[in-house]
Order: structure tokens, then C-alpha cells, then sequence
């Protein structure tokens, strides 16, 4: 086994003040790893053990710090939009006119967005992809309520007023009379 690579005396200083400074507990564990070897000279099995981690990954990172520096334990955040083919700001821009269009009264069709966003893009997507869009961009299905433009309102209201069995007489009379209700008397 071959010996480890010795360090500078300053390192170890300079590794206890990044441990005061450190925002994260993995950042804490990767100088940690390293300080250990340092100040210390602890195995990396030991090291590894004090930290919970598998010696591999402490020698992931000792090797690292020799090879980068300190750029070592600084992790990029994981999250984001890792496969988005429109920024936000595109997206908003493809939307606009059609959020417009809704504004005045319009109703949005989503094959119409589907299209304007294929010529975009370049590349034909799902219809799923679209409806994400519009939810990320906080739309929603706004239908209005089921009636027909022509309906006579109060004849409904009539026709809600009919009782379903009438005392005397058959419920199919009373079924004849909401098919007719021209005949009813207010």
C-alpha cells in the first residue's frame, strides 16, 4: 500500500476555519474527511467510520481535495428543470397570446398551443406536455356551467315544481305533463 500524500502544515488551519463556515451538513462531512486526515493523520477506515460513510468515498474526496482544492466540497444543489425544452420566460411568451385571447373572452384550445409550441420547439410533443405548461404557468379548466343557450328557463322551473307521484292519478300522467309543459297552468 503506498503512503498517503503528505499535506502542508497550513492546511490544517485553513480546514478548521471552512468547518465554522460550512452551510451544509455534507459540506461539513467532506472538509471533515479531509480535516481528520490532516490534524489527526486518522486511517481512512476510521475516518470513514467516525463519519458514517464507506472508505471508498473518503478516498473519493481526499483524492479530489489533492487534485481541486477546496472546490471539492462545495456541491452543486440537485433540483430544477434538468430536461425542459422552453425556458419559463419562452414559455410565457408562447402563452401570451394566448392568455389575450382568453382575456377578452376567448376560449383557449389546447391544440392550437400544441401546434404553436411544436413550431417552436422543432419537434412534434404529447398533449400532456402542453397541459403541464399551462399548469405550471397556474391555468386551469374553467368550463361554464352545462346549459343550452335556448333553454326556457322557466318552464324548467315549472317542470321542478310538478309533483312525481300526484295523489289521484298515475305517475305516467305526471310523466305526460313535464313532456308538455305548455299545458301547465302557473
Amino acid at each position: 500500500m503506498r503512503r498517503p500524500t503528505l499535506l502542508p502544515e497550513e492546511t490544517a488551519e485553513h480546514l478548521k476555519l471552512l468547518l465554522k463556515q460550512a452551510k451544509t451538513k455534507s459540506e461539513f462531512q467532506r472538509i471533515q474527511a479531509v480535516y481528520l486526515r490532516v490534524a489527526t493523520n486518522m486511517k481512512i477506515e476510521d475516518i470513514a467510520d467516525a463519519l458514517g460513510w464507506h472508505p471508498g468515498t473518503v478516498r473519493n474526496i481526499q483524492s479530489a481535495f489533492l487534485r481541486k482544492g477546496t472546490e471539492t466540497f462545495h456541491i452543486a444543489l440537485r433540483g430544477g428543470r434538468r430536461r425542459e425544452n422552453l425556458s419559463i420566460e419562452e414559455e410565457d411568451a408562447l402563452l401570451a397570446p394566448f392568455l389575450s385571447n382568453a382575456a377578452e373572452g376567448g376560449v383557449v384550445v389546447v391544440s392550437e398551443i400544441k401546434a404553436a409550441y411544436e413550431q417552436k420547439f422543432g419537434q412534434s410533443v404529447h398533449t400532456s406536455t402542453v397541459y403541464r405548461i399551462l399548469s405550471r404557468h397556474d391555468w386551469r379548466k374553467i368550463v361554464p356551467r352545462p346549459r343550452h343557450p335556448e333553454a326556457d328557463i322557466e318552464a324548467q322551473d315549472a317542470l321542478k315544481k310538478l309533483p312525481d307521484n300526484p295523489p289521484g292519478g298515475s305517475s305516467q300522467a305526471a310523466r305526460r305533463l313535464r313532456r308538455r309543459p305548455d299545458h301547465i297552468s302557473g
